[in-house]
C-alpha cells in the first residue's frame, strides 16, 4: 500500500504526522511526502520543516492520498496544479482523505461534490460552497472519501481507515503500539463543550 501526503508551506503538523504514525505502521505500507517541488517545507509555526523529495509528478497512483490542513490552505484553493493532481489520482485511489482543513483544498478541487464531509468546525460551513454537505462528525466516510474534523481528529480517521484497509485487529494492534487512549484535562475540545468566552478568543485567533 502506497499512501502519499500532500505538504505545503504553511501546514499544520499534527494534521498529516498523526496518519502518518498510524498508516506507516501498517502491514506492507510505504508512506510518502509529496510536494510540487522537492523542496524544505515548513509547518505553519516555522520550527519544523519535513525534506521532501518526492513530487507530484513522481507519485502518480497512490492507494491512498492525504490532505491534511493549516493557514497556508488559503493558498491551495486554486491552486491548478495541486488540483489536477488530486483529480487523476483520485480516479485510481482506494481512499481519499483529509484531515482537518485539507477537505478544503479536497472540495475546491471539485473532488467531494455530491459528498458529505467534515473539517475544522470553524470552516465547516465553506464545505456547502462546494457542492459538499457539511457534517459536524469527527470522522466522516462516504464512499472512498475520508475527512476528519480538526487537526487531532486526523488520528481517528487514519485508524478508522486502519480498520477498513487491514482489518479491525491490526488497527487495535497500531492503537495500542502508539497508545492512543485521550483522556484530556479540559472538556473544551469542541464549542459545543469550551466555554463561551474561549470559543470567542479562539474565533478572534483565526481571523486575525
Amino acid at each position: 500500500m502506497l499512501a502519499a501526503i500532500v505538504l505545503y508551506p504553511g501546514f499544520t503538523s499534527l494534521d498529516v504526522i498523526g496518519p502518518y504514525e498510524i498508516l506507516g505502521r501498517l502491514p506492507d505500507a510505504e508512506v510518502v511526502f509529496v510536494a510540487e517541488e522537492p523542496a524544505l517545507v515548513r509547518n505553519d509555526l516555522g520550527s519544523l520543516a519535513v525534506n521532501v523529495v518526492a513530487t507530484l509528478a513522481d507519485v502518480t497512483e497512490p492507494d491512498v492520498v492525504l490532505v491534511g490542513g493549516g493557514p497556508g490552505q488559503m493558498n491551495q484553493m486554486f491552486n491548478g496544479r495541486l488540483h489536477e493532481w488530486l483529480r487523476t489520482v483520485d480516479k485510481t485511489s482506494a481512499w481519499t482523505t483529509s484531515s482537518c482543513t485539507g477537505a478544503l483544498i479536497l472540495a475546491a478541487a471539485g473532488v467531494l461534490r455530491g459528498r458529505r464531509a467534515t473539517t475544522h468546525w470553524a470552516v465547516l460551513d465553506l464545505l456547502a460552497e462546494f457542492g459538499v454537505t457539511p457534517s459536524k462528525e469527527r470522522v466522516v466516510i462516504d464512499g472512498h472519501y475520508a475527512t476528519a474534523a480538526g487537526v487531532s481528529a486526523g488520528i481517528d480517521m487514519a485508524l478508522t481507515l486502519a480498520g477498513l484497509i487491514a482489518g479491525d485487529d491490526v488497527a487495535r494492534e497500531v492503537q495500542l503500539l502508539v497508545e492512543y487512549a485521550p483522556e484530556p484535562p479540559y472538556d473544551a475540545g469542541s464549542p459545543d463543550s469550551a466555554p463561551a468566552a474561549v470559543v470567542e478568543k479562539v474565533m478572534k485567533a483565526l481571523s486575525a
